[in-house]
């Protein structure tokens, strides 16, 4: 990774909101994502676990003696030493105060059990890869909270290509690549993903995996960007030459590593109240953490990308998917998608607890009305009497301006959309 100047963050805020409330601070996220640079800047000092080895040898012995220093301090990779979570838990019992840790990690430890005792003592943070705003490519001039506060969305045109955001898409948002040149970016999320085929998924859980094996399986998921793919069709599309089709259970378990590695990250169904007997869908949606993993995982460059706009179509999805994440969490709200067995489909609902939102994810503005028939055929089958209206219905196209229709649907181009 080359060397970057920091850029804000999103999550800036919500970690000095944590801090002010919790003895210690969990961000978690994939490498690469930033965590590290990020806490840098709220910590007082730090312990880097990952790639100072007599501090991960000192810690194995007792994990006290690298708890020592100015506060907060950041214990970074802490899942390397996996007794550091109870020392932190009992170092914050003793001290009483808020802020006094930063713990990073790239990896859900397999033995979950022993991070329930964090509960009242630890925030969590989650990290992903840049969104377009936090990258300087979008202007924000619409932000999401504003939308979900009913406003409008109003915007000129960013003047973003369809060839841009083919770009952002094959580099991604990882902090240390946006000064290289895009090919050097691709390449270096290819390397990011051999690694993770022949070194980390093994690690995360110990389980020796065929590194093979991995990268088909990552093939398929990529294929499948933004798709509701069931297991039986990553399966039988995981097909390694010397080994034949991959078992469901097989799958299955290289989909929990990936996810432990959080370079995965699915977009769970909508749990609603309908006005009718409409049955919910209830499979994820799959997703890469940032769409560039996709690209990588089959090879693809910008110009085979732009001779198959259909499978752009759903990596840009992907990309918006992401950047809502990113934008949604900092309302204290999540991301999910809607299908019912009518076969209707909204692309993302941002619910925030208090409001809701429904989104269509378009690349072409051709597709602008189609989508908001989507949006209003299925606002009208939501029961408002339990869960309210929506706050906004919008398509998220990749080019042009952003207005507000005269059925109330919002058009809002990617390249304006901010927190």
């Amino acid at each position: 990774m080359a060397h970057w100047s920091y850029l804000k963050r999103v999550v800036d805020v919500e970690l000095t909101r944590r801090l002010a409330a919790n003895g210690a601070v969990l961000i978690e996220g994939p490498k690469a994502c930033g965590k590290t640079e990020t806490a840098r800047r709220q910590a007082a000092s730090e312990v880097l676990l990952d790639t100072d080895l007599a501090a991960r040898e000192a810690a194995a012995i007792d994990p006290g003696l690298v708890l020592e220093g100015p506060v907060p301090r950041l214990i970074d990779e802490w899942q390397t030493v996996a007794p550091m979570w109870n020392r932190v838990r009992r170092e914050v019992d003793a001290r009483k105060q808020p802020g006094q840790f930063i713990l990073t990690g790239s990896a859900t430890p397999a033995d979950d059990l022993t991070r329930h005792t964090g509960a009242g003592r630890f925030g969590r943070v989650r990290m992903r890869p840049m969104s377009l705003f936090e990258a300087g490519t979008s202007t924000g001039s619409v932000s999401l909270a504003d939308a979900m506060n009913g406003a409008a969305t109003t915007t000129q045109d960013p003047a973003m290509t369809v060839r841009d955001l083919i770009e952002e898409v094959a580099r991604g948002g990882w902090p240390g690549l946006r000064a290289l040149a895009v090919a050097d970016a691709a390449q270096a999320v290819r390397d990011y993903l051999e690694q993770i085929s022949r070194t980390d998924i093994s690690i995360v859980d110990g389980v020796r995996r065929d590194p093979a094996r991995v990268l088909t399986v990552l093939r398929s998921l990529a294929r499948h960007t933004a798709t509701q793919a069931t297991l039986k069709s990553l399966a039988e599309d995981s097909n390694v030459p010397e080994a034949g089709v991959a078992s469901y259970e097989t799958v299955s378990s290289y989909l929990v590593a990936l996810e432990r590695l959080m370079i995965v990250e699915n977009m769970s169904a909508w749990n609603t109240h309908l006005r009718s007997s409409h049955q919910l869908r209830t499979s994820p949606t799959r997703h890469f953490v940032d769409p560039s993993l996709a690209v990588a995982a089959l090879r693809a460059t910008p110009d085979t990308l732009l001779a198959d706009l259909n499978f752009f179509g759903l990596l840009f999805e992907s990309l918006v998917v992401r950047d809502l994440r990113v934008y949604a969490q900092a309302l204290d709200g999540a991301v999910y998608h809607y299908r019912d067995q009518t076969g209707l489909e909204v692309d993302a609902i941002v619910d925030t607890g208090e409001r809701w939102g429904a989104f269509e994810i378009k690349l072409g503005t051709h597709r602008i009305d189609e989508a908001a028939a989507h949006l209003t055929t299925f606002a009208g089958r939501i029961d408002t009497t339990k869960r309210g209206p929506a706050a906004v219905l919008a398509v998220i196209v990749g080019t042009g301006y952003g207005y507000v229709r005269p059925d109330g649907v919002h058009v809002i181009p990617i390249g304006a959309l901010g927190p």
